[in-house]
């Protein structure tokens, strides 16, 4: 029998919900969300030094933090009786993500672009964020919905086949957002009952800067969700690292031939893996790592990313998802050809094999 992801509904003391103690944690009101924390710890320090310095300084303030998180889930410390200091954790992050926007290097491409004086990166945003769309999502994994899901538009990759290519392509998609209205619409969001904040596109990670004064904005006991391509730069990895108290990433292609052909992104596995590597180990380890199996790349791609993930992170749960679909570029284009189908029972069946031999959990998503 294939392992699953389960429903919150099923066994509470299963696999599934020892790996995700925390993010249930919030859900049912025991713990707060990290940024919650983050506006919590003082951060003694000028702000107007420079970029290094104040790096200096965030570096210093990790070990502090991971101990008062560690207060706070043993029952040691409350939030309710922390004061709010004068300048926070989160203060500092927001100030070096407005510096680093003035050279952009937030995604791994790392094209210098000055954002913040509407100079166009090679993500085609600006500063402002663009929201496509937020609404409660209910075709996420089980554990996660109803899920409080704000698409950003535009995007750090160029899949060939992206599901999404009307808010991928388009920086211009959806509304203007400032960090306020991002937060309300945060808000709202769970209001309507969402279980998480859901930050996905597109690609969330160009819009750091203003998630991060969003959340300066919010005050709310509700998880935040990092749903990305993961091909962020080590200092965003850095930013958002003890602010997300859930992790969906995907790891798209075992090898980076594979990801430049289909996605334009080269030294795609070193870089993304180390993400996930990251999130892994000095996150909270709670996450569902997505992987989509193409057709006809069983061999390079699923079978190595099944393997890795195995060996590099065994808290982390997986979807193998088979709802890959021939779409934007590939629809009778012969340089796709390879994946112009969808995939085949066969394939899938092997990939699922090759999961339980590894003994993930995992669960197929149509």
């Amino acid at each position: 029998m294939h392992r699953s992801l389960g429903s919150r509904k099923g066994d509470q003391s299963g696999e599934v919900f020892r790996r995700l103690n925390r993010y249930y944690g919030i859900l049912d009101g025991r713990l707060p969300a990290r940024y919650r924390l983050a506006k919590r710890l003082a951060a003694e320090v000028d702000l107007s030094l420079p970029l290094d310095e104040l790096w200096k300084t965030h570096g210093a303030l990790r070990s502090p933090f991971s101990g008062l998180l560690r207060k706070v889930d043993e029952g040691d410390a409350s939030l309710d009786q922390m004061r709010v200091p004068r300048l926070s954790y989160l203060d500092l992050k927001v100030e070096i993500a407005d510096r680093i926007v003035r050279s952009c290097h937030l995604c791994q491409r790392r094209c210098s672009a000055d954002r913040s004086r509407g100079e166009h990166g090679s993500c085609r945003l600006g500063l402002d964020a663009n929201v496509s769309s937020a609404f409660l999502h209910m075709g996420e994994e089980p554990p996660l919905i109803p899920s409080g899901t704000v698409f950003f538009s535009s995007c750090t990759f160029r899949c060939v086949f992206c599901q999404n290519h009307d808010i991928s392509t388009n920086p211009t998609a959806g509304t203007k957002a400032s960090p306020r209205e991002l937060a309300s619409i945060f808000s709202s969001l769970s209001r309507a009952g969402a279980a998480n904040i859901n930050l996905v596109g597109g690609e969330p990670t160009p819009n750091i800067p203003s998630i991060l004064k969003a959340l300066v904005c919010l005050d709310v006991d509700i998880p935040i969700l990092w749903n990305s391509n993961m091909y962020c730069s080590i200092e965003s990895m850095e930013l958002i690292l003890d602010l997300m108290d859930f992790w969906l990433p995907d790891l798209k292609y075992g090898n980076d031939q594979c990801a430049l052909r289909l996605s334009g992104i080269p030294d795609y596995f070193d870089v993304v893996s180390r993400n996930h590597k990251i999130a892994h180990d000095r996150g909270s380890g709670e996450m569902i790592i997505r992987h989509l199996v193409l057709p006809n790349h069983l061999e390079c791609c699923t079978m190595p990313t099944l393997e890795w993930i195995a060996e590099n992170c065994p808290r982390a749960l997986v979807n193998v998802m088979q709802q890959y679909r021939p779409s934007h570029l590939v629809p009778g284009n012969p340089k796709y050809a390879e994946i112009d189908r969808y995939p085949p029972r066969e394939e899938l069946r092997k990939a699922y094999d090759k999961a339980d031999q590894l003994g993930i959990v995992w669960k197929p998503v149509s």
